[in-house]
């Protein structure tokens, strides 16, 4: 007959629950899982399956009682870090959708908004296709398996109960400024073109006032829009793989202990 004490029921518990907080929190906060199309059932289910597959390969787990107050403040710790790790790789995909708002607005689309199930409100329509590009180019190269990855290589660099340096927090919110420097950088191309056509209709009322511009400045902004767009799509896929490698970085780059 088999029989457990207490202390190694405690730990046993210890060495599921304090990983599952961590995995279930990523899940919630880092792309793809974040999608509003998954339910909280399947992301349940996903995250204990994926503790399951994890937690025999992570050493040095505290055996310390969950309920208790310092089990409490642990498993209160690894969802801050599950989140945290969550919302470093969620800042890129922002970048992308602020590009999309500043295309959108720029060539007369702005008003054209769609629901987008990711962020759950409405979004202008050029912005949702390029993030839905986004999010399809990194399905692509198995960028959710990195994700996992970099999960379970978290539990190495940060263990269970370590905790993280002071200046971890304060990287994370540095990096916030990565959704303005590389959205604008994303789409400047474009505003450059989008920039000199405006110029030039401008040009164009001046010499001959009699054209009624804004019926003719739609038209050919929102035509010249799409057609910058089509000649930059083969060169946004570079960007975009230099994005989510400084993702993958940053989920681990934030809590790297010295």
């Amino acid at each position: 007959m088999i029989t457990f004490t207490s202390a190694e029921l405690n730990a046993l518990i210890a060495a599921f629950v304090f990983p599952l907080a961590r995995t279930l929190s990523l899940l919630v906060a880092a792309p793809p899982f974040n999608n509003a199309g998954l339910t909280g059932r399947t992301r349940l289910i996903l995250g204990l399956a994926i503790t399951f597959a994890i937690a025999p390969g992570i050493d040095q787990v505290p055996a310390i009682e969950p309920a208790s107050a310092m089990g409490l403040l642990i498993m209160a710790e690894q969802m801050l870090i599950g989140f945290a790790m969550g919302f470093s790789m969620r800042l890129i995909f922002s970048a992308v959708d602020l590009a999309g708002n500043i295309f959108s607005t720029q060539m007369g689309l702005g008003f054209a908004t769609s629901y987008d199930p990711m962020s759950t409100s409405q979004t202008p329509v050029v912005s949702e296709l390029i993030g839905f590009l986004a999010l399809l180019l990194f399905l692509s190269i198995d960028g959710h398996l990195m994700v996992l990855s970099t999960l379970a290589e978290s539990f190495n660099v940060l263990p269970i109960g370590a905790l993280p340096k002071s200046t971890s927090w304060g990287n994370i919110a540095n990096a916030v400024a990565i959704v303005f420097s590389a959205g604008l950088l994303l789409v400047l191309p474009i505003i450059v073109a989008l920039l000199i056509t405006n110029v030039a209709l401008g040009v164009l009322g001046r010499v001959s006032p009699q054209l009624n511009l804004i019926v003719i400045g739609f038209p050919v902004t929102i035509a010249l829009g799409f057609a910058a767009l089509y000649v930059s799509l083969p060169y946004l896929i570079n960007p975009f793989l230099e994005f989510f490698e400084i993702g993958l970085r940053s989920m681990l780059g934030n809590f790297v202990l010295k």
